[in-house]
């Protein structure tokens, strides 16, 4: 029964974090779209500073020493990363809540066929066909439905940026296990390099768009009508999405600890569903029949394959399969492989 227990308790924890870090980044995203990539660099930095606070009270958290050598070896993966996290904070930005994960529904097969080409493998037929039904649960979703409003439909961009999420994502399950070695097997020194070189980088692409500049105007002007920027739902949401982005780099991490990587995904697959009924409720997204057949099909597909690699695995090793490595989403700030790995990943 403890067990039991510690497994609610995780699973729980995880997905009321997931939740939070999710819609209080559409807010914040749907107030100031302008600064989205400044936006994802202070969620960065505050992950550093926490982990390194954290490190001062506990040995269970290691900050590494800086070195030339390491980061040159890690910087794929940190390239990677910061791509994906910009990727997906766009994404989010230019479609509705509820559709976010229709959006990123290649995720699973797309990582499939990385992984294959990687290691120059034959993904048995029971996987393919795992993948085939979440793609077409994909096109499902993102073919043309007349019956929305304009402003339900998605861009064409913010697909692609949903596209180039997911493959970043792939490209994660397959870095990160070259990574590890690199800092010693340990999931929160990577997770602190990847916060770190994420930060830097998105601060100096912060600068090069202009997006500090323009943070500087909005803070010091105001409007035609003498009104100051309100900033109020960006500051604190940056500093929610900041704690809770860490709270939820340890709860991913404990959550494959501690759960099996069937229970893991089921947990994602509620999150899924918990996500496109909030998003409806708390954004007023529309959610159609269409729609809904589409998120049903991805998360079956994705349920199916979770089985077939249980399976494989055998009950002796449930988190086979399951990497506990870090990759920055805006559900996880640094932890993204839930989705993709069992294999899935974040």
């Amino acid at each position: 029964m403890a067990v039991s227990r510690q497994v609610v308790a995780v699973v729980s924890f995880y997905m009321v974090a997931a939740l939070v870090m999710i819609f209080v980044n559409k807010m914040v995203l749907n107030a100031t779209p302008n600064l989205t990539v400044l936006f994802m660099f202070f969620q960065s930095f505050a992950t550093v500073v926490l982990l390194m606070i954290t490190s001062r009270f506990t040995p269970w958290v290691e900050i590494p020493v800086i070195e030339y050598q390491t980061a040159r070896k890690l910087a794929p993966l940190i390239l990677v990363d910061t791509a994906g996290f910009i990727f997906n904070a766009f994404c989010l930005r230019d479609i509705e809540a509820a559709f976010y994960q229709i959006a990123r529904g290649l995720v699973l097969p797309l990582t499939i066929l990385v992984v294959a080409i990687s290691t120059r493998s034959r993904p048995p037929l029971s996987v393919v066909g795992c993948a085939a039904i979440v793609t077409s649960g994909f096109f499902l979703g993102v073919s043309f439905s007349g019956d929305i409003p304009a402003r339900s439909v998605p861009t064409p961009l913010g697909l692609f940026y949903g596209l180039l999420s997911s493959f970043s994502i792939a490209l994660h399950a397959v870095l990160v296990k070259s990574s590890l070695p690199h800092v010693n097997g340990s999931s929160t020194i990577l997770s602190f390099w990847s916060n770190l070189g994420s930060a830097v980088l998105l601060a100096c692409l912060a600068v090069f768009k202009g997006e500090v500049h323009e943070f500087v105007i909005m803070v010091s002007s105001t409007d035609a009508a003498g009104v100051q920027w309100d900033w109020a739902t960006f500051v604190y949401g940056n500093i929610i999405t900041g704690i809770f982005g860490f709270l939820i780099s340890i709860a991913g991490i404990l959550s494959v600890k501690v759960t099996s990587p069937v229970t893991h995904m089921f947990s994602s697959a509620a999150r899924s569903v918990l996500q496109i009924v909030l998003g409806v409720k708390i954004f007023g997204d529309i959610v159609t029949t269409q729609r809904a057949a589409s998120a049903f099909v991805i998360l079956t597909g994705t349920l199916l394959y979770t089985y077939v690699k249980s399976r494989e695995s055998g009950p002796s090793n449930p988190s086979s399969g399951t990497n506990s490595a870090p990759l920055k989403d805006l559900e996880s700030q640094s932890t993204k492989q839930e989705q993709v790995d069992e294999k899935p990943l974040t």
